[in-house]
């Protein structure tokens, strides 16, 4: 379970999009760049190969509800 999850703009003015997702997933800190297209960039270490695909769609639901609502 992903907790503390928060998101920040990249760019001041807001008027270009992405955004620096931080969150911690079993106790450990993760960092990365959440782009335009939905792609997200690993910012130092991500999960592992096996979790990372259910991470990444809890990430995508997560900015669907706070950016994009």
């Amino acid at each position: 379970m992903i907790q503390h999850f928060q998101f920040k703009p990249i760019f001041e003015n807001r008027v270009l999009p992405g955004w620096i997702v931080s969150f911690y997933y079993k106790q450990q800190p993760y960092k990365a760049e959440y782009k335009k297209d939905g792609e997200i960039q690993w910012i130092g270490a991500k999960p592992t190969d096996e979790e990372l695909l259910n991470v990444e769609k809890v990430i995508h639901e997560y900015m669907l509800f706070h950016v994009y609502d």
